[in-house]
């Protein structure tokens, strides 16, 4: 009920929200009214707007009354106003007295059935088709005072509409809040249950603690009353035991001769029935109070079982959640049995922790100076042997220098031995005495010695001789004049690809002038005939160049300013682009034109425009145009209807009507 509530207010907000958006919308597009000229005092009925624009066309924004201007003068009182033709527009319009001449010789019709009008008369159809009696004719003259009528009717509509959606927003809003402050007294009520639930399960409790205390007290009266009524059969029985004596000793006293020492014995019974009695009537008072407090707990017995009755209707969940809690008392009672001889094992498990770890500390304390001494000891050790080890590093070092340098002079003394034999034809030895020259002077060919090493490590750095570096470079000199030969041909191919793009783009920019001049001319045409007026056209903006420039759509509907084409209204932009798209077909016309959906924001009388615009398209063009729609007033244009249909649920079906062909077969042979 509560989400009902809500979407019917919702629903109601949503309808108001729509009304209240239309009349503003139509209060803004409506124009100011001065209270000078005839519109602003003129209510049509609806459905003759178009007739009314028809038959009066620009004349009803002329004055009334004055001097001077276009203007209506008052001719209420002329005889004519009372001979009015049959079917006369009068009737419908509700307007000042000097259009009462003029409406009374104009006869609206639902179509033109060709009849003969008098002097003067007019013949308007719904549609707004005006014949006049000279023979002149127009088709949906005035069709901006036709709009601005049926806006003011639909707004004087709106205005009776918003005060019964406002109410039924009001109304919903009502429900709405008595809906919710139900909702809180039921939230309310159900906490107040759930409290008295809660002390009825408490007094429950308590009613269930006295009785258990009731029946203890009762079981514990019941057997001391079974107690005194044992003792007082005992009694009864003593009693009766000593009433029996008593009369045989009467008995006997009596047959016995007077005597004083039978005196003391007959007292001494005496006494003892006496206290025998007593003892009896201690019973019986005791027994009678028992009784009465046996009664009494017998009272309040029955109105403790009352109470349980009354708490056991009331409480019946309390049953599961005492249930749920013996459950929980079971299991803790079985939680605590397990862990019942646990602290004891956990207490003596921290004493022996303890004590290892009493012991454990003790022999860390030693374990750590011991270790402490270790690592001195360790340390000590490691610089001996990081010393000892840097000593013999640098020993090894100095002996791999020595051993490196004695391989290398001993492979310079068998270079130098090799050398001298090829060169000299004599070891070494012998070389300065077959040479002649003194061994003192070696020391100053040192630098000779060491020019001549560089010399040497030069070529065997440069390598071996190339013998084919001939043939190689006969090889590259050809590629080389290959590929001149080529970077010629491409800058020969690039210089001719240059001149083809130029005289494309220039060629280019003649076809896309010429296109452009083109479609600017029939989208002008075509505007002004779909806009009824106004003016339009194709502008070449940020750069003179056609190929680079941008692309904007300038329009000018009736009564406003010249803007771009996104300043337009849903319904002038649809039909803006529909102008263009023809234009373009006139100009390069294609087999097959594809229009979705194109008069969706489109009003009757703009859709009827376009309609008449598409019969003229399919006349001058050989284009088939299929137009997807789901407004009646363009698909009775059409020539074919295309749809599909569900006759059995689930299997679609492809259904096409023959408009022309039903036509014909309605106007028989």
């Amino acid at each position: 009920m509560r989400s009902q509530a809500e979407s019917d207010l919702s629903s109601a907000k949503a309808e108001l929200a729509a009304l209240t958006s239309e009349s503003s919308a139509l209060t803004r597009a409506m124009p100011k009214a001065s209270g000078t000229k005839a519109i602003d005092q003129i209510k049509v009925a609806p459905g003759y707007e178009r007739a009314f624009a028809a038959a009066l066309g620009d004349d009803v924004n002329a004055g009334l009354g004055g001097d001077a201007g276009r203007r209506w003068g008052d001719h209420s009182g002329n005889s004519a106003d009372q001979s009015a033709a049959k079917d006369s527009l009068l009737p419908h319009v509700d307007a000042p007295g000097a259009l009462s001449h003029r409406l009374a010789h104009i006869i609206v019709a639902e179509h033109d059935d060709g009849r003969t009008l008098a002097l003067g008369q007019r013949l308007v159809t719904l549609d707004g088709k005006l014949r006049r009696w000279d023979g002149f004719c127009a088709d949906d003259d005035g069709a901006a005072t036709a709009q601005q009528l049926i806006r003011a009717n639909r707004l004087r509509d709106l205005t009776g509409l918003i005060p019964a959606a406002q109410a039924l927003v009001t109304v919903h809003e009502t429900k709405a809040q008595s809906l919710h402050s139900e909702i809180a007294q039921a939230q309310d009520a159900a906490k107040q249950m759930a409290t008295a639930g809660q002390a009825a399960e408490a007094a429950l409790r308590i009613a269930l603690r006295e009785a258990d205390r009731a029946e203890d007290t009762l079981s514990r009266m019941r057997a001391a009353s079974a107690a005194l009524s044992e003792r007082m059969v005992a009694a009864k029985a003593e009693l009766g035991a000593s009433a029996s004596e008593y009369g045989a000793a009467q008995a006997a006293v009596a047959a016995l001769p007077d005597g004083g020492q039978h005196n003391g014995l007959v007292e001494s019974l005496k006494m003892q029935g006496e206290a025998s009695r007593q003892m009896l009537m201690q019973s019986q008072a005791g027994l009678s109070a028992l009784e009465q407090r046996t009664a009494q707990l017998r009272q309040r017995r029955a109105v403790a079982q009352a109470d349980i009755k009354s708490w056991m209707e009331r409480a019946g969940d309390a049953q599961r959640r005492i249930a749920e809690m013996n459950q929980r008392k079971d299991a803790i009672a079985a939680e605590l049995a397990a862990i019942d001889g646990k602290p004891e094992q956990l207490t003596q498990a921290i004493a022996r922790a303890q004590e290892n770890k009493l012991s454990a500390a003790q022999n860390l304390s030693a374990f750590q100076a011991a270790e402490q001494a270790s690592e001195a000891a360790l340390k000590s050790i490691e610089a001996e042997i990081a010393i000892a080890a840097e000593n013999l590093s640098a020993a090894r070092e100095t002996r791999a220098g020595a051993q490196a340098r004695a391989e290398n002079q001993e492979l310079r003394r068998v270079e130098m031995g090799r050398v001298s034999g090829e060169r000299f034809e004599c070891p070494p030895p012998l070389l300065p005495q077959k040479q002649n020259f003194d061994e003192a002077s070696l020391g100053e060919t040192s630098a000779e010695s060491a020019r001549l090493d560089r010399l040497q490590a030069d070529r065997e750095r440069i390598g071996p001789v190339n013998l084919i570096a001939a043939d190689e470079l006969t090889a590259l000199e050809a590629e080389q004049e290959k590929s001149a030969a080529e970077s010629a041909e491409l800058s020969e191919a690039i210089n001719r690809l240059r001149g083809s793009i130029g005289s494309l783009n220039r060629e280019g920019r003649q076809r896309l002038r010429a296109a452009f001049d083109a479609v600017d001319g029939h989208f002008r045409r075509l505007f002004t005939t779909l806009f009824n007026g106004g003016q339009a056209h194709l502008e070449l903006i940020d750069s003179d160049d056609p190929l680079e420039a941008g692309l904007e759509i300038m329009a000018q509907p009736p009564g406003k300013k010249l803007a771009s084409l996104t300043l337009l209204s849903g319904g002038e932009q649809a039909l803006t682009a529909v102008a263009l798209i023809f234009g373009l077909f006139l100009t390069n016309p294609a087999p097959i034109c594809v229009l979705d959906e194109v008069d969706a924001p489109l009003d009757d009388a703009n859709i009827e425009r376009f309609c008449d615009l598409l019969d003229v398209m399919q006349k001058e063009t050989d284009t088939r145009y299929l137009i997807v729609t789901h407004n009646a007033v363009t698909m009775s244009r059409m020539h074919r209807l295309f749809g599909v249909t569900m006759v059995e649920q689930g299997v679609s079906r492809l259904v096409s009507v023959d408009l022309g062909g039903a036509e014909a077969l309605l106007a028989g042979p």
